[in-house]
């Protein structure tokens, strides 16, 4: 399974995301700068943390016009796995691809420390190697992770089990309803703060965010076995 770790400028989680493929996961990555118009060749789109654009205008507003989100696009509407982690979760909500809004943590400050989370659904190509409810730890780092969307959004997103991932026993940001990280309802893009590929081994602190990355490729591989 081949991945594209999308690179703009100011990104700094690349690296991480490019790790947590190649040596911890043991699948193909390439490095895609932001202005490629074509991602035919993956399977699996990475948008990771940073700060794009030195987040001018507001997190993610800048980025989301770069030319290879045309080409993001299209291939969550082909299906494809599309990962948004910190600031790629605040560039996927720019972009349209998942509903609602960030705005800045409730204390006003940047948070950089690991937190609990809570698996809301296991049954999805990103968490089906977790169990149902299961809490695991995973780091954030960010300053503007405090999660909105208006009242009937928030009624859609719970109705068809859009929720994945909520803070555990506590609410680090001020997130509505202790909402970590949701997805599309078509369940292929998935938008999260914390970040699962600093948590992909026990040198790290955490092994967790782990099975992340192997529920997208176990996904693929049952979908591609059927195909054949």
């Amino acid at each position: 399974m081949k991945f594209a770790v999308i690179v703009f400028p100011g990104s700094n989680c690349d690296v991480d995301m490019y790790h947590a493929v190649i040596d911890e996961l043991g699948e193909e990555a390439e490095y895609v700068w932001h202005d490629e118009t074509n991602l035919d060749r993956f399977d699996a789109i990475l948008l990771p943390g940073g700060f794009s654009f030195g987040d001018y205008l507001r997190t993610g507003a800048i980025a989301r016009f770069s030319p290879v989100m045309n080409e993001v696009v299209k291939a969550a509407e082909l299906g494809k796995p599309v990962l948004g982690v910190c600031n790629g979760f605040q560039i996927l909500l720019e972009a349209g691809l998942l509903p609602g809004a960030m705005r800045r943590n409730d204390s006003l400050k940047f948070i950089c420390r690991p937190v609990l989370l809570e698996v809301k659904n296991s049954n999805t190509m990103f968490t089906n190697q977790y169990a149902p409810e299961e809490v695991i730890e995973i780091p954030i780092a960010h300053g503007e992770g405090n999660y909105y969307c208006d009242e009937t959004t928030l009624a859609k997103l719970k109705a068809n089990n859009q929720i994945v991932f909520t803070y555990h026993n506590e609410n680090p940001n001020g997130s509505i309803e202790n909402i970590a990280g949701i997805m599309n309802k078509q369940g292929n893009v998935l938008g999260m703060m914390p970040h699962p590929e600093r948590a992909v081994a026990n040198l790290l602190g955490s092994h967790d965010g782990l099975k992340l990355f192997q529920s997208i490729v176990n996904q693929w591989r049952e979908s591609h076995a059927i195909k054949a």
